[in-house]
């Protein structure tokens, strides 16, 4: 048992509040001083290895500074070699596991990245921040018990949210279904089986992606009267529970919802478009989920208080830098170009790439996570938190992140197209949220005007996605999501583009949009802009 763990079955809610929850309480100067203390250790750690040779190309920074002025930014490119082979002689410290999300689609199916022993160290007291924060109303308190009933609907290992699972102390609360039963099941089987030991037994806190969170609810909501009550009968607290759900449930004249079963001490969720879900989780688990924001490469850098609002960052995981959106932007459309970053005491307000450095021996330096944040204030001034506030707002590079499922490049949306057997002249994409729902929105001209109808097209490349990308498959499986949404563009859009960049005297590089996430403004002239010129050259050969 973990020192943490004895200090929560002992009852010393103090200390371990501290230790756990303590990164809350410190000024932006004391974070600073961490940040820098523990970059200056792990740039000793590189300069022994390989890999941070080969990064630092030749340099030997021996300070902050010095560091970000002479290694360069760098993508999961320059890693790949070396972990795709999940090479340990390369690295500045021995991993103790590895573990995976999805990869570039069309290039490699799975990232990889290795967690060292100490980094596994330091998540522990950060899951039990989670826990504490996810259900607490002030500083100190701590609402969970031993054997509290946890749901697991994290994916489990090699990926992150499985390995982070595993640090939760099996021996304080009781897994449903447990640990070492949920990871040799599929997904369905586990959350089925979650859910039967659930009504028997009770819930107190669930644990899930927020695509996941909805769709169990939705789930839940749509088998309302197709419950197999002879089964239940064998197990009479199970058949009592549901029973008093439904009577809520009818009371409140809807379908049963989660929320009529388990009154949850806490909710805690993951996942890249969990402000997206936010409203959905509250309306059928009855309380708002609490958020953090992490990936494989840097399992926590952010995770929300009590209060449901920013996310604050947690200082002793990772180096932070920040690139505003526009040099962002910019180095991605242009690989060469290094642009400038801020510090966590240098941000202001605004929108922002985010990069890591790993601490404690990781592998990742001065790693571009393509992730746009939002710092949407410099401190908690509710809950006197001296620390930056952000929100997670998209990815920014050549990736469209859907649900946390599936990271679709160019190639592989481009691919899907060419196969669906339509001639079309172009076409962008993005992501965009409608409903509460996130959405992959195709932007296409298509070579002969009514050739063809949105729902065809949509239909067509929907399923050329499915062969191409198994996790984009496991998407509607998983979730019953189908995110595909087309959109017809006017005939001559992109010619009228490329007239419109040509007179503005835009290089060659920039005269047609980006395939992947154009801005608002190129979509707005795509649409409307094109739509309407079109209509006038109509109307002149009428005329």
């Amino acid at each position: 048992m973990s020192k943490l763990a004895e200090l929560f079955r002992q009852g010393k809610h103090d200390e371990l509040w501290q230790r756990c929850c303590g990164f809350i309480d410190l000024s932006l100067e004391d974070s600073m001083r961490i940040q820098r203390r523990l970059l200056l250790e792990q740039l000793e750690l590189l300069k022994g290895c390989q890999l941070g040779r080969r990064i630092f190309r030749g340099s030997n920074p021996r300070s902050v500074d010095e560091f970000r002025e002479l290694v360069p930014l760098t993508t999961y490119t320059d890693y790949a070699p070396y972990l795709l082979k999940r090479r340990m002689d390369v690295l500045p410290r021995k991993p103790i596991l590895w573990q995976y999300t999805s990869g570039k689609s069309g290039e490699y199916a799975f990232r990889w990245a290795p967690v060292t022993a100490r980094q596994l160290d330091e998540i522990e007291p950060l899951v039990f921040a989670l826990l504490f924060f996810s259900s607490c109303k002030k500083r100190r308190e701590i609402v969970f018990q031993e054997h509290d009933k946890i749901l697991y609907g994290m994916a489990p290992p090699p990926y992150a949210t499985g390995t982070m699972t595993r640090v939760l102390p099996h021996e304080l609360f009781n897994l449903l279904p447990p640990v070492e039963e949920a990871e040799r099941m599929s997904f369905e089987d586990r959350i089925r089986q979650g859910f039967e030991l659930a009504l028997s037994e009770g819930l107190d806190l669930c644990l899930a992606m927020s695509s996941v969170t909805v769709a169990i609810g939705n789930r839940f909501s749509q088998k309302n009267g197709k419950t197999n009550i002879k089964a239940l009968l064998k197990r009479p607290r199970a058949l009592l529970r549901l029973a008093k759900g439904l009577v809520k449930s009818k009371l409140a004249g809807r379908p049963l919802m989660p929320r009529d079963l388990w009154p949850l001490k806490g909710l805690i969720t993951f996942g890249i478009d969990g402000s997206v879900f936010r409203e959905k989780i509250k309306e059928t688990w009855g309380r708002y989920p609490l958020d953090f924001h992490g990936c494989t490469e840097a399992p926590l850098i952010a995770m929300q208080t009590w209060d449901y609002q920013g996310m604050t960052f947690i200082p002793h995981l990772n180096f932070l830098e920040f690139i505003p959106e526009e040099e962002a932007i910019k180095a991605w459309q242009e690989p060469s170009y290094q642009p400038a970053t801020y510090l966590l005491d240098e941000v202001k307000p605004g929108n922002y790439e985010l990069v890591i450095t790993s601490f404690h021996g990781g592998p990742f330096i001065r790693y571009r996570l393509g992730h746009l944040v939002k710092i949407t204030s410099l401190r908690n001034e509710r809950l006197n938190i001296d620390i930056p506030q952000m929100a997670f707002l998209s990815r920014i590079d050549d990736q469209i992140d859907i649900a946390g499922f599936t990271r679709l490049s160019e190639k592989v949306i481009w691919q899907a197209v060419e196969n669906s057997g339509l001639a079309y002249q172009d076409w962008v994409a993005c992501k965009e949220v409608k409903q509460d729902t996130p959405r992959l929105h195709l932007y296409i001209e298509a070579k002969q005007d009514g050739y063809t109808t949105t729902e065809q097209i949509a239909a067509a490349v929907h399923e050329e996605l499915k062969k191409l990308d198994a996790p984009y498959a496991d998407l509607e499986s998983f979730t019953s999501l189908r995110p595909l949404e087309v959109t017809l563009l006017p005939q001559g859009a992109f010619k009228l583009y490329k007239l419109k960049q040509q007179a503005a005297g835009a290089e060659l590089a920039h005269l047609k949009p980006p395939h992947l996430n154009p801005s608002e403004a190129t979509i707005d002239f795509l649409v409307n802009t094109a739509g309407r010129v079109t209509v006038r050259e109509e109307q002149k050969v009428e005329a």
